[in-house]
């Protein structure tokens, strides 16, 4: 009898397992382009970092990434820190200290962000500079700025994106976006994105 019992228990937490990963799944594709990559937080200029050597408070200490999205540490002069994730960095101090500390641990925490900023410029109520703690959306920040002014053309929203050394127009139809079931249409946004509504 105990061991019906038990088979029914496993096929039940196996079930349920499933069921879980089968929704992380669907969850996954609701979000079209996104991947693991693309979730990790990138550094960028004005955030403040704590970078920590173990054992080594003279190399230890809380820097800001400056404008040009270095970061100065003794014996290492400047580091580039914009673009790379925390380990990305972490990884990159641990490969420059080995010249003066034998097997060197370190970690970076990101203390304060402030590099992610966006702009919302227009035809809408709040329009400005808007600095923002976690992945958003255009409707998201559109609903911060908003509400849209009397006369703003919904259906020919851009948002301007610098390419490299280009800025990239990226269509943004809010009607339609609004209006569909899904939110493939709803794109995330980067840093330095301006939110133009005519």
């Amino acid at each position: 009898m105990s061991y019906v019992r038990l088979s029914i228990t496993a096929v039940l937490v196996l079930s349920l397992s499933f069921a879980g990963f089968v929704a992380a799944q669907e969850q996954a594709k609701a979000r079209p382009g996104t991947t693991e990559a693309d979730a990790e937080y990138k550094i960028g200029p004005e955030d403040v970092l704590d970078i920590a050597v173990w054992n080594n408070t003279a190399i230890s200490r809380m820097v800001p990434v400056r404008p040009d999205g270095k970061i100065s540490l003794p014996l290492l002069n400047d580091v580039q820190a914009a673009g790379l994730s925390p380990m990305q960095l972490r990884d990159v101090l641990k490969r420059k200290l080995t010249e003066y500390v034998p097997s060197p641990e370190v970690s970076v925490i990101v203390r304060e962000v402030h590099s992610f900023r966006v702009s919302v410029i227009g035809e809408i109520r709040t329009p400005g500079n808007y600095e923002l703690r976690s992945r958003t959306t255009v409707l998201d920040v559109l609903a911060r700025a908003g509400p849209f002014n009397d006369f703003a053309s919904r259906g020919k929203i851009v948002i301007l994106r610098v390419n490299g050394s280009a800025m990239k127009r990226i269509p943004f139809n809010y009607n339609k976006v609004v209006a569909s079931d899904g939110d493939s249409e709803n794109l995330f946004l980067q840093p330095g994105d301006i939110v133009v509504v005519p």
